[in-house]
């Protein structure tokens, strides 16, 4: 039974109209789907090819589903009553109409979705019916064409039970096959995993996605990159694991990290300048150097004088003696006039100063 199951399981993403044409029955109805057939004996040539191209992958499944799914049916859904699985690499809000034009023209050229996707039953949302695991572009892809005259399409998609460790590996098997998922974005899944699924032993994690384990523990320190960091580039998808895992690295560093985290907001103003004013950006390997490069020359510079905040008065209120790893040591000047709601504001002034210096303390 389970070897049906996970022949089943392969077939679910191949390009072949056995595999994917729907039921003709109601979104609401569930039935199991009976396998598809054996293919002629003597096919053509092209059919082949495509048939080779999915071999690999079918296989992955198959292997990855072998015991673990249950059943199995597919339906033609409304893309509004399924939401986004939290556990896939994918992020659903960098999707837009043009990184998934040929996915939408392929759609309309052959009258609808022949790949289905691959989504398990949810309670307890009075929204949504289903959740994707695999297939969060064509669901995307579906309910715009629905938005934009062709209010008809329907969502196919593939229904199987899985619990999540096994739904992060099938997700996982599907994002590997697809370059529009980037390193980063794969990076913090496998973090995330790493928690969720795997009580953080990287070892277990490894031998169940049959990954090296020196890989995947540099795409989990790439993952740890911070927010304010990856904004240095025009894009997420900009940031890949060799020359990542390098910034990483350097970030580790409690000497670096300052003056990385300084270029790095420096980088992130420009770029969104140069967005703003309809500019090419600064490209990736330009942007990695700087901040490479920038505890370098934040070394060699001339040492600033101690930041002082001084009154409309002239007076000095606040100086900054010194910025280390223990902490941020201020001096506040007897005789200033200022009162406390003033050395308040002095206070917040500083630290922001010291923020946008790559001194501000560490959160």
């Amino acid at each position: 039974m389970a070897r049906k199951q996970s022949d089943y399981l392969a077939a679910l993403l191949a390009d072949e109209p056995e595999a994917t044409a729907a039921p003709s029955v109601e979104p609401e109805e569930v039935s199991p789907t009976p396998s598809p057939p054996d293919p002629s004996p003597v096919a053509p040539r092209q059919d082949r090819a495509r048939g080779t191209t999915l071999l690999g992958r079918e296989s992955a499944l198959a292997r990855l589903a072998s015991g673990e799914v249950r059943q199995v049916t597919q339906l033609l859904l409304d893309p509004a009553k399924v939401r986004i699985w939290s556990g896939n690499a994918r992020l659903y809000a960098h999707l837009d109409a043009e990184n998934c034009r040929e996915l939408i023209d392929s759609i309309i050229a052959e009258g609808g979705q022949k790949v289905p996707a691959v989504v398990r039953r949810i309670e307890g949302d009075p929204d949504h019916d289903y959740e994707v695991i695999a297939g969060t572009r064509r669901h995307w892809s579906i309910s715009w064409l629905r938005a934009n005259s062709y209010s008809d399409m329907m969502f196919v998609a593939q229904v199987a039970q899985l619990d999540d460790e096994a739904a992060f590996r099938l997700a996982d098997l599907e994002n590997r096959a697809r370059k529009d998922v980037s390193d980063l974005e794969r990076a913090r899944n496998y973090a995330e995993a790493l928690r969720a699924h795997y009580g953080s032993h990287l070892t277990r994690m490894a031998e169940r996605l049959k990954l090296s384990k020196g890989w995947l523990s540099k795409m989990i320190k790439v993952a740890g990159i911070e927010d304010a960091v990856i904004d240095a580039f025009a894009s997420p998808a900009d940031v890949q694991l060799k020359p990542a895992y390098a910034l990483a690295q350097a970030l580790d560093n409690p000497k670096a990290a300052p003056a990385i985290r300084a270029e790095a907001g420096r980088l992130s103003s420009e770029q969104r300048a140069l967005r703003a004013a309809g500019a090419a950006p600064i490209p990736a390997a330009e942007a990695l150097k700087r901040l490479l490069d920038a505890p370098r020359i934040a070394q060699s510079a001339p040492r600033e004088e101690p930041f002082t905040w001084t009154t409309r008065y002239g007076r000095p209120a606040l100086t900054v003696q010194s910025v280390n790893r223990q902490g941020i040591t201020i001096r506040l000047h007897a005789g200033s006039g200022a009162d406390m709601e003033t050395l308040a504001t002095a206070l917040r002034d500083t630290l922001e100063h010291l923020e946008r210096q790559g001194m501000g303390l560490q959160r």
